[in-house]
């Protein structure tokens, strides 16, 4: 019964990390190959929502003429 209460947390825990760290993952090769943080074409950094240079960059693969934040 002890381990059952160490066991049930430590899952939830780890179910919550598995969860949310795809989000992190989402576009990491585009901010690599740009130099630019998520946050450039992002909302909010993690989130999946473009702003006007995330919709700029979506339509012409280039941030080059992209509107500024």
């Amino acid at each position: 019964m002890k381990a059952l209460r160490l066991i049930v947390p430590a899952a939830a825990l780890l179910a919550m990390l598995i969860a949310t760290s795809g989000l992190s993952f989402a576009n990491k090769e585009i901010a690599k190959k740009e130099a630019k943080p998520c946050g450039t074409c992002h909302v909010k950094a993690g989130k999946k929502e473009l702003n006007a240079v995330g919709n700029y960059y979506k339509e012409k693969k280039t941030l080059e003429g992209a509107p500024k934040k």
